[in-house]
């Protein structure tokens, strides 16, 4: 039996007035500046036969609301660093590592153990594998061989929320009118959803049953009813998602 770590990240980002001209309305991945971090952990372990079961531990946005671009890209890689964890994230290998690269080359940070390689396959930037990376939006695609989907799509596909209330689209302009707290929540309930769409993908490849696929569903509605209270997109979360099943949450 195998114990490892888990950790699906999520980044929203605005544009660095600094070095974004305007030109265009999406900037090139060093010109965005890092708004949020928002990461789920979880352990898995994953016996001879190549079955897994995950145990969730902890849903956040790395730093306080005040923090800087700095600490958070400096936390979200000494994180990897101590967890050494299998990442999992949607669009992150084309999108979402490439800016948190950027801008730690930006502010000076090392990232020794993201490229502490054990060989050429054994590593994070190998793009044919899901062992250390598992970008379900790659996955999904077959690495090109098909139309990429959106994340909200699959989601509702499998009869996730997806997006709600909120999209990448209006980050910015949240961030410039002072709403920081709603981003960092909305980025929460992006990084559920990949979680989710990850087990189903799991479920797909044959590494969970569906018993030990409810079995993790389960406990992300466990903790969701428990930090509810006090982190109400969570409850919006658990509204949108019984609108998006119909009430049925498990297989």
């Amino acid at each position: 039996m195998q114990h490892r770590n888990l950790l699906v990240f999520d980044i929203e980002t605005v544009p660095d007035p600094a070095l974004h001209d305007g030109s265009s309305s999406f900037p090139k991945p060093p010109f965005h500046a890092v708004a949020a971090i928002a990461v789920l952990e979880a352990e898995f372990e994953t016996t001879t036969d190549g079955q897994e079961r995950y145990h969730l531990q902890d849903l956040r946005c790395g730093g306080e609301l005040d923090a800087s671009e700095h600490d958070l890209v400096a936390g979200f890689f000494g994180l990897i660093q101590r967890a050494k964890p299998r990442l999992v994230s949607f669009n992150g290998r084309s999108f979402d590592l490439p800016v948190l690269k950027y801008r730690a080359m930006k502010h000076g940070i090392s990232a020794r153990w993201f490229y502490g390689a054990a060989n050429r396959f054994d590593n994070y930037s190998y793009r044919y594998s899901d062992e250390n990376h598992c970008d379900l939006f790659d996955a999904l695609a077959d690495f090109g061989a098909s139309k990429g989907v959106k994340l909200d799509d699959i989601a509702r596909t499998c009869g996730l929320p997806g997006k709600f209330g909120v999209d990448g689209s209006m980050v910015a302009d949240m961030v410039d009118a002072g709403r920081l707290a709603e981003v960092r929540d909305y980025c929460e309930t992006d990084v559920l959803n990949t979680y989710l769409v990850y087990l189903r993908y799991r479920l797909l490849t044959g590494h969970l049953t569906r018993a030990t696929h409810d079995e993790a569903v389960a406990q992300v509605i466990t903790y969701i009813e428990a930090e509810a209270a006090e982190r109400p997109h969570l409850a919006d979360f658990m509204v949108a998602w019984d609108q998006a099943s119909g009430g049925r949450f498990l297989l």
